[in-house]
């Protein structure tokens, strides 16, 4: 992980487009070739143009050598996405998307821009779901942050002095809540 001196659990952005790219995707190759046994699975046989589900790193590897097309995930069409966003809008919580969908698009995005229909209103809607979705954690946030800053307050005024067990128990109770 990107920092194990603080022993939190945070990701860089590499690690997470390292994880984002065992998700399969649908390839459509232009060449002939015998199956791929690898570690992670059987990939293929493949035959020019009859799809192929593979990982978004062999895709990703394939489309650089002029070996494929790949064909974007069902939930990258423009109409897929103008509906999630504005369930986003509407609702309190998150719609459903893969959950390493800012990589998976960043990596098709750079790879395979011409497989992409209506490239650029899919970016853009995909950084307006981003934003929505950070401004309901930020919202969370701070719904949190002000519970617990009135939780604290109520805790030091009854016991006259700051009790750390006490917040820590408070913190605990208000964050399962």
């Amino acid at each position: 992980m990107a920092n194990q001196s603080d022993n939190s659990v945070a990701f860089s952005a590499a690690e997470l487009e390292f994880l984002a790219e065992d998700e399969m995707v649908e390839i459509v190759p232009n060449m002939r070739m015998e199956p791929l046994n690898l570690i992670s699975g059987d990939f293929g046989p493949f035959r020019p143009q009859i799809a192929a589900q593979v990982p978004l790193w062999l895709a990703v590897a394939l489309k650089k050598r002029g070996k494929c097309t790949i064909r974007p995930p069902e939930w990258m069409s423009v109409e897929k996405l103008t509906q999630v966003l504005e369930a986003e809008r509407d609702s309190e919580k998150f719609q459903l998307l893969p959950f390493h969908y800012v990589e998976i698009s960043r990596l098709l995005f750079d790879h395979a821009r011409e497989d992409i229909p209506d490239i650029y209103m899919v970016r853009s809607l995909i950084e307006d779901i981003k934003d929505v979705r950070f401004h309901k954690i930020g919202t969370g946030l701070e719904i949190i942050s002000k519970e617990v800053t009135y939780a604290l307050r109520s805790c030091e005024e009854s016991a006259g002095f700051f009790n750390k067990e006490a917040y820590t128990d408070l913190v605990t109770l208000v964050l399962i809540s």
